[in-house]
């Protein structure tokens, strides 16, 4: 079974009376324009996965390549490199350092959750790692609520087909999103992300600690992270498996 897991600035406030409260439709356009402008994102820190067959931390670094590369590398102590991983919309190559095996094949739902220890889809697991969320399906739609509470946009989309519930929470000033949490029709807790220690990348208000939740599968990711840059010229996936490595197609 393949597992990863072997073991600031801040943005200058406004004063509110001084930002322009946006409707609705432009508030959202904007927000996905913001996650859409990052078109690569390379950071480094600490990773923390807490599930009901794992706990663990350790240090990693991260570069995505919108809209189709993850590489992660992680790390034990003194910096010793334990396993690296990349992930592509078709398929995956995982290498455990320490046993010096490298395991290929495509990727599915299942590599993903044994990579990454949360059971999200591809796109969503690259949203989460820059902290974004994809607005996409409500771009066009009016919110079954919204108001201004002092600093934060609070807005609620209720989907006509699957009676799911989407609430983000906004703040005024960067518009970063701070809290989104996804309900079933029953009101009862699928997704939540927690989101806070902004910093200004490419324009964009980038969280350097996140928190997603999947809470149907009681599975919990926190990314903290110490350094992040987006959007960096040349940047490229420096992925190398050593010659006397084994190698399993999985």
């Amino acid at each position: 079974m393949l597992s990863i897991f072997i073991l600031s600035g801040c943005i200058p406030s406004k004063p509110t009376e001084e930002v322009e409260i946006l409707p609705t439709e432009r508030l959202m356009t904007k927000l996905e324009s913001n996650r859409r402008r990052i078109k690569t994102f390379e950071g480094n820190g600490t990773i923390t996965i807490k599930s009901n067959e794992f706990n663990n931390s350790a240090a990693f670094r991260i570069v995505l390549v919108k809209p189709d590369s993850i590489y992660l590398t992680v790390m034990g102590p003194f910096g010793i490199e334990l396993a690296q991983a990349l992930v592509t919309s078709k398929d995956f190559i995982f290498y455990d350092a320490l046993q010096n095996t490298a395991y290929k094949g495509l990727q599915s739902s299942d590599i993903l959750h044994q990579i990454f220890k949360i059971d999200l889809s591809f796109g969503d697991i690259m949203d989460a790692f820059i902290g974004s969320v994809n607005l996409t399906n409500n771009l066009y739609k009016s919110p079954n609520n919204y108001q201004v509470v002092y600093d934060k946009y609070m807005l609620t989309y209720r989907d006509s087909v699957t009676k799911n519930t989407s609430e983000y929470e906004v703040d005024v000033r960067n518009l970063g999103i701070l809290h989104y949490l996804l309900k079933n029709s029953d009101g009862n807790d699928l997704l939540e992300g927690k989101y806070s220690k902004f910093e200004l990348l490419e324009t964009v208000a980038i969280p350097a600690k996140i928190e997603v939740m999947n809470r149907k599968q009681n599975e919990t990711v926190v990314i903290d992270y110490k350094a992040m840059t987006a959007n960096k010229k040349n940047i490229y996936i420096d992925f190398k498996i050593p010659d006397d490595a084994s190698i399993i197609k999985w």
